[in-house]
């Protein structure tokens, strides 16, 4: 492993990942690949987490397919250094911005997006002009193999490396010095892996999660806002780093929105073969220990064997459940009540900086009120989880929720230096900066910074 390591470090010193052609062609190879082992692909997301053909194409698949159009596209753009302003007081100087490779990434993928998540971090390692160490999930072991197959059956070793394993392996990379650490899992992981990183100095990007809010007040169209609060939350099976953790609905709408939210997972849920699995049987168990079943609005299908948890809503539900004490990631939607917005927000406060916030209205002044009040990641009005498949935004967390943004042309930044430099002429030359220092030029310095 450590050999490994050092050997992607010898590449990249040898300055060969750094040109222009290699990173387009490494690009364009990893897109024909993907494209040659989609079948797979789909293939293995199906045997990890029962994804449908449709689900794994749409997140997985086909999401990083259009990220590396993107990236190909724009990626000689972002390498050409950029000219910045220059102040006055600098004359005869010109500034510009350029972006350095940081050498040696490892990332370090979840299981719940397991080819995605790995990939995606990935494109804009490539991209920058670095080597990558690649850690994926260990629960997700048939998108694991096919990861394997993909990248090492097809890349030098000291280029990318895919490292099988379970959480031994990842302590054992993250004892190893690399120049940038990419994880998406859980908050308690990311605090180790930030740990162990803080031993060598190296810098983190920490995709994590947490209890993503969502706000339905009295304006909203309460049958648009059932139908994509839904389709987040139940995508996946409910695993889904910025799922809707809980909604709370304005009390004077809610029970007609509970109603609207029953029709709407009868109508839509009704066939269990395109719904996701859970991926092992201990988060099965640990979901299953958050239902109260006095507060369901409609009993769902449980299955031991194959892991599966239907949709389930759970109402009349406060901060004491236990429910409400930790981030579900999975197929159970907690619905709470509010009276006044504002003191809402101000509950909302108290909380972790979520990953995400939605709000569904149709009042402008609330909307504004919420997005100008609220910290959190990123997030939508009257949408779900859709931010997140725009390129031009960055994507990621702020507090518990994760450190660092990536995403287009951010993932290509993360993973870069931004280096500021100038070019000065030297036909010119300003003698005030040169001693002796008089009094003229002390009142001149003065009016210059001001």
């Amino acid at each position: 492993m450590e050999t490994i390591v050092q050997s992607q470090k010898t590449l990249f010193l040898s300055g060969k990942t750094l040109s222009y052609e290699f990173r387009i062609r490494q690009l364009q190879k990893l897109k024909q690949l993907i494209i040659n082992y989609q079948d797979e692909i789909l293939e293995a997301l199906f045997k990890d987490l029962h994804k449908s053909r449709f689900e794994a194409y749409s997140t997985e698949v086909g999401y990083v397919l259009k990220s590396l159009t993107h990236t190909i596209k724009g990626l000689k753009k972002w390498m050409k250094p950029k000219k910045v302003k220059t102040p006055y007081y600098l004359s005869a100087t010109s500034s510009y911005i350029t972006y350095d490779a940081l050498g040696t990434i490892l990332i370090i993928g979840p299981y719940n997006y397991p080819f995605q998540l790995i990939i995606e971090p990935l494109i804009g390692a490539i991209a920058a002009g670095n080597t990558v160490m690649i850690k994926p999930s260990e629960f997700a072991t048939y998108t694991e193999k096919i990861l394997v197959k993909l990248v090492n059956n097809h890349f030098d070793k000291d280029y990318l490396y895919v490292i099988e394993g379970d959480y031994t392996v990842t302590s054992k990379l993250l004892d190893s010095k690399f120049d940038h650490i990419f994880f998406t899992g859980s908050s308690r992981v990311g605090q180790i892996v930030y740990e162990k990183a803080s031993k060598h100095l190296t810098p983190v990007t920490l995709e994590l999660g947490g209890k993503s809010p969502t706000i339905v007040d009295e304006t909203a169209n309460l049958k648009i806002a059932a139908e994509r609060i839904l389709f987040g939350k139940f995508l996946n099976a409910g695993q889904t780093c910025i799922a809707p953790d809980y909604i709370y609905v304005h009390d004077t709408i809610h029970d007609e929105f509970i109603n609207i939210l029953n029709q709407v997972i009868n109508t839509r849920y009704s066939d269990m073969n395109y719904f996701g699995r859970i991926i092992n049987e201990r988060h099965y168990k640990r979901l299953i220990g958050l239902i109260d079943e006095t507060k369901m609005i409609q009993k769902p299908t449980v299955e031991a064997e194959t892991k599966l948890i239907s949709p389930t809503v759970l109402i009349d539900v406060t901060w004491d459940d236990k429910v409400m004490q930790e981030e579900i990631f999975g197929p159970i939607l907690p619905v709470l009540k509010y009276a006044n917005l504002k003191d809402l927000v101000s509950l909302l406060k108290t909380k972790d900086k979520p990953l995400a916030l939605y709000l569904f209205s149709n009042d402008k002044k609330n909307q504004t009120y919420v997005f100008e009040n609220l910290t959190f990641g990123g997030g939508a009005i009257n949408d779900t989880i859709m931010h997140v498949s725009n390129p031009y935004l960055p994507f990621g967390g702020i507090g518990m929720s994760g450190i660092g943004a990536y995403h287009g042309f951010y993932s290509f930044k993360l993973f870069s230096h931004t280096k500021g430099y100038v070019k000065k002429a030297t036909w010119f030359d300003l003698p005030i900066i040169y001693p002796p220092y008089t009094k003229f030029k002390e009142k001149l310095i003065r009016k210059i910074f001001k």
